[in-house]
């Protein structure tokens, strides 16, 4: 999977926001800020947005980026429930912005990172199913629902 282009992707559609804040940051400044708050190895660091996502309400929200169809867009002020808020924070102060403008940066961007991801292969959505503990792992999440 080529994260650096999906991350790539991702800084355009920031610096393609209403956000003014945005609009004049270097795309690799974006690209370098947004790798090291999803980084590991690399690579989206999944295994903590998965966590994030059972303990909030918005499993649904980020099931619809990871599938097919439309993405359900998340609200800037709901982002600290998938990416914590001293990540928002690290975000912010690497591109000197402030916390609101990083939110909705993150808000535009993660739904079609995560979408494009899942096109990739190996997909996200593999390594999402992976990363939980294969099928006993996506019914113990199951059952936090029902």
């Amino acid at each position: 999977m080529d994260w650096g282009r999906i991350l790539q992707m991702g800084a355009e559609y920031i610096r393609n926001n209403s956000d003014e804040a945005t609009t004049n940051i270097d795309s690799d400044a974006i690209v370098n800020a947004m790798s090291s708050i999803f980084g590991k190895d690399g690579n989206i660091d999944l295994s903590s947005i998965i966590s994030q996502i059972q303990d909030g309400n918005l499993m649904e929200v980020v099931s619809s980026w990871i599938g097919s169809g439309e993405n359900k867009p998340i609200e800037p002020e709901k982002v600290t429930e998938i990416i914590s808020e001293e990540k928002v924070e690290l975000f912010a102060q690497q591109l000197g912005i402030s916390k609101e403008s990083a939110r909705q940066a993150l808000a535009d961007a993660l739904p079609k990172v995560v979408d494009e991801a899942t096109n990739e292969e190996p997909s996200l959505a593999e390594q999402l199913f992976e990363q939980i503990g294969g099928v006993e792992g996506a019914m113990n999440i199951l059952k936090k629902f029902f």
